[in-house]
C-alpha cells in the first residue's frame, strides 16, 4: 500500500505542476503576446528568517500593481501544486517548480483572477494582484527540517515571509484584500483565512476565497481512505501540526484537520468557496487512484463519463453529496458565499475561460467571476449550488489523456 501511495504522491506533483495528467489545460502561457507577463521576485531577507523552499532557496512571488479605483485594493492567490508525505517524495518535488525556485518560471501569465483587463476579469482587473508560488509541499503550512536529505519544511515561515514582504509593497495600506488559492492553495487560503484577516485593522474589508481546495476525507473506491492515508504522512513529516487552527486540534487529531470539512465552520472572515461537485483531481487521484483499481475498470469512465456505469455514477454522487453536507456550516452564514457547480473540473478561478469568457460556466445564469464579484462587494447573495451531474451544459470539463 505504502508502495502505491508513493507513486500516487508523484502524480500529485505531475497533475499540478505540468499539467500531464488531465487535458484541457490552459497552456497559452507566454506563447502569446496578448497576455500579461509578470516577473517573478524572490523574497529579499527570506533565507534568514527561515523562509524557504524545500531545497532551502528562496521562495518567490509575481507582482503586478493596481492603478485607478483598485490601487489600495489587493488580491493574493496562493499557488497550488500537490503535496508530498515522504522523504523520497519530497526529494523528487525539490527538483521541481514546487520545491525550489531555481526551477520556478521566471515570468508568469497572468489571467483568469489575475489579468489586468475589465474585459476578462471585471471586478478586480484593476486591483494589485500577486500569486505567491508554492514550493513546500504543505499548503504553507509545515515547520520542520530534514537535515540528512536537505529538506526544509518551512511552509508557514514562507506564507509569513510573504505576507511580510508585500504589507512593505503597500498591503499595509490597503482598503481591501482578497486572499485566494487554487486547488493545494485553496486548501491554504482556509488555514490561513482568519491569519490573513489579521494582518488588517477592522476597518479594511478582508475576505477569503477557496477555488478547488476542499479536499474531502472520502471513501476510495476500494472502500479505503486514499487521501487519509497520504494526508497522515503529509502532516506528519512536514510538523504540519503546529500550526493548523486550534479551533480543530482541540478535539480531533491534526490529520483531520488537514481536511477542509472539519475546518470551515470555525472560519470566522467572510468566505467563499468555489469548487466542482465532482472535482476532477479527486475523482482521478482520491476516489479512483491507480492503485485501487488494479484491473482498470474505471478507466473507461475516468475517461468519459458516459463510459461510466450505473454503480460508478452513484459512487460519483455519494461523493457529490458528501460535499454538500460537509459544506453545509458555509451556508449559515449571509457573509459566506458558494458557487458549487456540478463539473469534473478543477481551479477555475486561474484559466479564463473558467473565470470570465463566453462560454464559460454558469450557476444562475452567472459566470464565476460575477458571482465572487457580487459576493466580495455585497451586492447580492451568492449559494449558488448546482443539480446533479449530467444537468449542467456549460461546463468546462477535464479529460484525462
Amino acid at each position: 500500500m505504502r508502495t502505491a501511495v508513493m507513486v500516487a504522491a508523484v502524480v500529485f506533483v505531475l497533475f499540478f505542476s505540468y499539467g500531464l495528467v488531465l487535458g484541457k489545460v490552459d497552456n497559452r502561457g507566454l506563447l502569446n503576446p496578448d497576455l500579461l507577463s509578470v516577473n517573478l521576485t524572490l523574497i529579499p531577507g527570506a533565507a534568514a528568517k527561515g523562509a524557504v523552499c524545500l531545497d532551502g532557496t528562496p521562495p518567490g512571488y509575481h507582482f503586478h500593481p493596481g492603478f485607478g479605483s483598485g490601487a489600495n485594493s489587493w488580491v493574493i492567490q496562493l499557488e497550488g501544486g500537490g503535496w508530498c508525505n515522504s522523504i523520497k517524495d519530497c526529494v523528487f518535488r525539490k527538483t521541481t517548480p514546487r520545491g525550489s525556485s531555481k526551477f520556478m518560471e521566471k515570468i508568469l501569465a497572468f489571467t483568469g483572477i489575475l489579468s489586468n483587463r475589465s474585459e476578462e476579469n471585471p471586478d478586480f482587473y484593476n486591483w494589485n494582484r500577486v500569486k505567491l508560488r508554492y514550493c513546500d509541499g504543505a499548503s504553507f503550512s509545515g515547520e520542520g527540517q530534514d537535515q540528512a536529505n536537505g529538506l526544509f519544511f518551512r511552509g508557514q515561515r514562507i506564507f509569513e515571509a510573504g505576507m511580510e514582504e508585500l504589507m512593505e509593497k503597500g498591503m499595509k495600506n490597503a482598503d481591501q484584500a482578497l486572499l485566494s488559492g487554487c486547488s493545494a492553495g485553496g486548501l491554504a487560503s482556509i488555514i490561513h483565512c482568519d491569519e490573513f484577516r489579521d494582518l488588517f485593522p477592522s476597518t479594511v474589508k478582508v475576505k477569503c476565497m477557496s477555488d478547488a481546495g476542499f479536499f474531502l476525507d472520502a471513501i476510495d473506491a476500494a472502500g479505503g481512505h486514499t487521501l487519509r492515508y497520504f494526508y497522515d504522512g503529509v502532516v506528519g513529516l512536514q510538523g504540519v501540526a503546529k500550526n493548523l487552527p486550534s479551533s480543530c486540534t482541540s478535539h480531533l487529531n491534526p490529520t483531520s484537520c488537514f481536511f477542509p470539512q472539519n475546518l470551515v465552520a470555525n472560519i470566522k472572515t467572510p468566505f467563499f468557496l468555489l469548487n466542482a461537485a465532482y472535482d476532477a483531481w479527486q475523482f482521478q487521484e482520491s476516489l479512483v487512484p491507480a492503485s485501487v483499481d488494479p484491473h482498470g475498470e474505471w478507466k473507461a469512465c475516468k475517461f468519459d463519463r458516459s463510459n461510466c456505469n450505473s454503480t460508478q455514477i452513484q459512487f460519483l454522487q455519494d461523493f457529490r453529496m458528501q460535499m454538500l453536507d460537509d459544506i453545509k456550516p458555509l451556508t449559515r452564514s449571509d457573509q459566506n458565499g458558494l458557487f458549487i457547480n456540478s463539473c469534473f473540473a478543477h481551479c477555475q478561478t486561474e484559466k479564463q475561460d473558467t473565470w470570465y469568457a463566453n462560454d464559460s460556466p454558469l450557476l444562475g445564469n452567472k459566470k464565476i467571476a460575477e458571482s465572487v464579484g457580487d459576493w466580495f462587494f455585497n451586492r447580492s447573495p451568492v449559494k449558488a449550488i448546482d443539480c446533479a451531474y449530467p444537468c449542467d451544459k456549460t461546463c468546462h470539463d477535464l479529460i484525462v489523456k
